[in-house]
């Protein structure tokens, strides 16, 4: 049986008493709208941990689009019917009231890693996402925590976080889980109508195409061909295409000056925006 507790205090005093135990705690933020690619986390932590906690908690201050955030879609009973199966012990799913009884004005320099892709679009996103996973890193106290690499910036960003603040947490991602034909899974999908659904294909097939034959091309050259392919269907917006550095997140001219590069890609269908990424090496 999952035990599901709404209140700070007493989500900590449940983990201190697992930690006094000489349990090692795992740990799975989310902000629910389950899906296979959080099971997969899940049971990863399970696998790797004594007691898995997960989190399911819509962050406010991360959105920068109240219609979005207003969109988000919210099955807290769904989600918790899905976890029954993943063997996780803890769920902690917060209000707005009780994660921010007065508003959090901590400012994070991350350097150049916020200012590009997702940072460039979405001003503000990784504040609010840097202050959330702190303080939900306080009140769980896991000794490891999981995070997807479809968030690819979010995941730099958060190891930044890590880094600067000297927090005993180790940080793991974990690959991308995609649909059977490719989709990378997530909860935006859900928002997709058929037809949208069959051409958000596209996104994923413009990135494993490039990723065979990268080398053919100097990296501007990549970007400008994944943008193309996807703007062959009309109902796609491309809010950006970036190859880049995979540590620092930052552009470069030739191959030969990284040791490993991603592309990186946020686009509109319809109303829905996604976002995908391939480690090209």
């Amino acid at each position: 049986m999952i035990n599901l507790l709404n209140t700070i205090p007493s989500t900590q005093a449940a983990i201190r008493k697992e930690i006094g135990n000489g349990k090692t705690i795992g740990f799975v933020p989310t902000m629910g709208a389950l899906h296979e690619g959080h099971l997969v986390l899940i049971r990863r932590a399970v696998a790797e941990n004594d007691f898995v906690v997960v989190s399911i908690f819509v962050n406010p201050i991360q959105f920068n689009n109240p219609d979005d955030l207003a969109k988000y879609p919210r099955t807290l009973e769904t989600d918790l019917k899905m976890l029954e199966s993943t063997g996780c012990h803890l769920v902690f799913a917060p209000s707005a009231e009780e994660m921010y009884p007065e508003p959090d004005r901590s400012e994070f320099d991350f350097g150049k890693l916020d200012k590009v892709m997702e940072g460039k679009f979405r001003p503000g996103h990784f504040n609010g996402v840097a202050i959330v996973v702190k303080k939900l890193f306080e009140i769980v106290s896991p000794h490891k925590a999981y995070f997807g690499e479809k968030d690819f910036q979010q995941l730099a960003i958060i190891k930044n976080m890590v880094s600067q603040l000297n927090l005993p947490v180790h940080i793991v991602p974990c690959p991308i889980v995609r649909e059977p034909d490719g989709l990378a899974m997530s909860s935006r999908n859900t928002r997709l109508s058929p037809k949208e659904r069959s051409e958000a294909l596209i996104i994923f097939k413009a990135l494993s195409g490039i990723s065979e034959n990268y080398s053919w091309f100097i990296p501007d050259g990549v970007k400008q061909l994944v943008r193309g392919e996807i703007q062959e269907s009309p109902l796609f917006r491309v809010e950006y295409v970036d190859v880049v550095d995979t540590e620092t997140l930052q552009p470069f001219e030739d191959w030969n000056d990284v040791e490993h590069a991603v592309v990186c890609v946020a686009a509109f269908i319809g109303s829905v925006r996604l976002i995908d990424n391939i480690k090209l090496f």
